[in-house]
């Protein structure tokens, strides 16, 4: 009994010391929820970054490494790809969908680009974890580490749960709903700077190179994107005045 108690304790205060941030995040994630990104995206984005997150450390359970803290690093990029793209495509977030097209289910959810978007920021996020988690699991048992998993497992619900509730407060939901749109992507951006800094990906030179070309590229993909968009509106312009002279 006194092993149990040690375990779920050890779990909880893992989880808690790992995840404060990501609670935050959670909950701008809940105030952009609309007919395209829905709260079952989150909750199974968050699963399965926070599951990539255990599969990464779990190799230490066994005695070996899966992830150099630099290669994490690398994947700071997702979240400043994601904030850019939202920054420079704010006013598509709102686009009207007709829900009874298709019923999703938890599996379409699971598979969907949104639910991918929220576990890529989850596992980039995840630097931290996966230190802790490393020589946590390479101390442990069968028997804590299933214990300690289960806890782990549990308490990602009762973290989107608490993410969810504290954006119905009507102060911070007013607040959330308000700017929630304008400081998303910068706090994506954000966090995806400090992860790369933090995992000092740019002190190894093929990384460094590596993030340069993917950033480029991107920002190639980026400016395309815009300029395609900027060209059809320009022609919507264009067609409006002469349907009014007809």
């Amino acid at each position: 009994m006194n092993g149990l108690f040690t375990a779920i304790s050890t779990g909880f205060t893992a989880f808690t010391a790992t995840n404060l941030d990501d609670i935050l995040i959670l909950m701008l994630f809940f105030s952009q929820v609309n007919a395209l990104f829905r709260k079952r995206h989150i909750v199974a984005g968050q699963y399965l970054g926070f599951t990539a997150l255990v599969l990464a450390s779990l190799p230490s359970f066994f005695g070996s490494l899966l992830l150099p803290r630099p290669c994490v690093g690398l994947l700071g990029l997702v979240p400043i790809a994601i904030g850019i793209s939202r920054l420079v495509n704010s006013d598509d977030d709102d686009a009207d969908v007709d829900e009874t097209q298709m019923q999703p289910t938890w599996f379409s959810s699971l598979i969907s680009p949104q639910a991918y978007s929220v576990a890529a920021v989850t596992f980039a996020n995840g630097g931290d974890n996966i230190g802790i988690y490393i020589p946590l699991f390479a101390s442990c048992t069968w028997q804590t580490l299933t214990i300690i998993l289960g806890v782990f497992f549990s308490m990602v619900g009762v973290w989107c749960f608490a993410a969810y509730k504290l954006t119905q407060v009507p102060a911070i939901a007013d607040n959330l709903t308000r700017y929630g749109n304008y400081l998303v992507p910068f706090v994506l951006i954000s966090l995806g700077v400090l992860i790369v800094i933090d995992s000092r990906t740019l002190e190894t030179p093929g990384l460094a190179v590596l993030s340069l070309v993917m950033s480029g590229l991107y920002l190639l993909k980026l400016v395309r994107t815009v300029s395609q968009t900027l060209q059809r509106q320009a022609q919507a312009l264009v067609v409006t005045p002469e349907l009014d002279q007809q």
